[in-house]
């Protein structure tokens, strides 16, 4: 009775001790992930009362924290889990539409470079996931990496663009060669990657570019340049830069309405200034007004492809444009610019100039508008004025720009004429899908339709559209024998007509329709235009920008 008393006393304490053990074990494992849950939790909150009164310090009051914001976050790791985790809280969806104000506009790479308070803005409204003291999101649809502070940032824009195309009714006449012009190729436009480091309001931009305006395959630079944003609404800048005097050129190539811009635009951009233009200057914006104003210099690579250049170009480009009227409905544009080359390039054949282009379609092929070979070039300018009206979802615009070359008297025995050549164009635009165009001030120009709701057939949803008709004009006839004995100048005209479909605010498909005629002209090589040519091309375009 007392071996059963006893093993009755000793089983159940042994059995209540194995117990006691396991259950300590299963409360130790709870108490490690409760500790790890709470420093993870203790790390959010640390995190957000850091934005927060980051935000706050910067408006000058409280911050209000927007309920039911939410975002992935990185926990703390507790000490028997070295590797970091992710806590997935619930996210908002992807924001489709509707989409108001300047929301529903298609990305522009290009734009203007922002201050730092204006990245701080667009960077605390974007969905970002905070690992450290690092924050990664997409400000405005672009990659950026940032400190918390939004002091350090690294972002990668893209363009990309890819035409398809050819040329067709491009007989030549008798005694002509037939020139270059495919029935059907394809060219990568612009294949640009904007890369942009930030310290505060010193941001540096570096943009190689991997397309051509003539035939793809070589790699070239679009811009490389120092920029500081810390005066109100104004941006310095030094470097390779593409500086803008027309209204045209201010739209960015993004948001153009036809695949290029006119061919006077692109002959007096490229007198002082164009893509990779070594640039000091600045521009400023207000509300209703803007203006700029640069001093250049040569391109990015003119030494490379000349060894002969013994005197580089220097040159200027200015611009001032404003909004006089203003409504609901109604955009009234007023602006004028100009450019002067106070000397061109001098290589071993002396300051030479050749104003050359194509029809407006970008598949390289043979350019059938000349002055000739300008020789003996003193000093080179152009100026004119540019007016736009939008009236609710129509938008009428045109330039009008005059180009003067002075010849230096004093190196020749023969005194050559000085030369005076016009062109201007004229472009209708109407939205039928999605919001009109609209005027941005801090380009003074207009900007691409927006798109309200994304793609969606299944919900009614078409993206935006838009057509748009265009008439251009560009004469390069001054004297007689300006391009050397026998070698006049010409003129060309091109009607264009296009369609602009956005299904998204970073795709967009354009198509678009030209006719054109260009007189004749001995200067263009090869003996393509000797009795004057005219035909048509038909070219879409796809294009993404981020």
């Amino acid at each position: 009775m007392l071996t059963t008393a006893i093993s009755g006393l000793f089983f159940p304490c042994v059995l209540h001790a194995e117990t006691s053990e396991s259950e300590v074990a299963a409360l130790r494992r709870e108490m490690a992930m409760m500790r790890r849950d709470m420093q993870g939790e203790i790390h959010r909150l640390q995190m957000r009362v850091a934005r927060y009164e980051h935000v706050a310090q910067g408006k000058g009051n409280t911050a209000k924290v927007a309920s039911g914001a939410s975002h992935p976050h990185l926990v703390a790791a507790g000490p028997e889990e070295p590797q970091p985790v992710f806590a997935e809280e619930p996210s908002h969806p992807v924001h489709h539409g509707p989409r108001t104000g300047s929301e529903a506009h298609p990305a522009l790479p290009e734009g203007p470079v922002a201050s730092w308070a204006e990245f701080k803005a667009a960077s605390a409204k974007e969905e970002t996931v905070h690992i450290g003291g690092i924050q990664v999101g997409f400000p405005k649809g672009r990659p950026t990496i940032a400190s918390d502070d939004k002091a350090y940032a690294f972002s990668i824009g893209l363009l990309a663009q890819e035409d398809v195309g050819g040329f067709f009714g491009m007989s030549p006449r008798n005694g002509e060669t037939k020139g270059n012009f495919n029935s059907l190729t394809q060219n990568a436009r612009r294949l640009r990657l904007y890369l942009s480091w930030r310290y505060k309001d010193w941001v540096v931009n570096v943009t190689p570019d991997f397309g051509s305006s003539s035939v793809d395959g070589t790699v070239g630079l679009f811009e490389a340049n120092l920029n500081y944003t810390g005066l109100r609404n104004t941006t310095l800048t030094v470097g390779y830069f593409q500086p803008r005097m027309e209204e045209e050129s201010a739209e960015r190539s993004g948001a153009f309405e036809f695949l290029e811009r006119p061919t006077i635009v692109d002959l007096v951009r490229n007198l002082a200034g164009g893509v990779a233009r070594f640039s000091v200057g600045g521009e400023h914006y207000e509300k209703r007004w803007l203006v700029s104003g640069y001093f250049t210099g040569q391109k990015f690579g003119d030494r490379s492809k000349d060894t002969t250049i013994v005197d580089s170009q220097t040159g200027a480009v200015i611009r001032a444009a404003g909004r006089p009227y203003v409504s609901k409905d109604i955009d009234v544009h007023v602006g004028a610019g100009a450019t002067s080359v106070f000397k061109v390039n001098e290589n071993s054949s002396g300051r030479q100039l050749k104003l050359s282009d194509n029809m407006e379609v970008p598949l390289g092929e043979t350019s059938l508008l000349t002055s000739g070979a300008l020789t003996d070039v003193a000093q080179i300018w152009a100026a004119g004025p540019q007016l736009a009206l939008r009236w609710k979802r129509f938008l009428l615009k045109g330039e009008y720009y005059h180009i003067g070359v002075q010849r230096d008297h004093q190196a020749q025995t023969v005194h050559l004429p000085s030369l005076g050549f016009d062109g201007w164009y004229v472009a209708a635009n109407y939205t039928i899908l999605g919001t009109p165009r609209s005027y941005s001030e801090k380009t003074a120009a207009f900007t691409t339709p927006g798109v309200t709701y994304d793609f969606d057939p299944a919900t009614g949803h078409w993206g935006a559209l838009e057509v748009s008709g265009r008439w251009s004009v560009t004469d390069l006839y001054g004297t007689e024998n300006q391009g050397g004995a026998g070698i006049n100048g010409n003129q060309q005209t091109v009607w264009q007509g296009g369609f602009n479909w956005y299904p998204n605010r970073h795709i967009k498909v354009m198509l678009d329709y030209a006719h054109f005629i260009v007189s004749r002209s001995k200067g263009v090589s090869g003996g393509v235009n000797l009795f004057g040519r005219d035909g048509n091309a038909v070219v879409g375009r796809v294009q993404a920008a981020f």
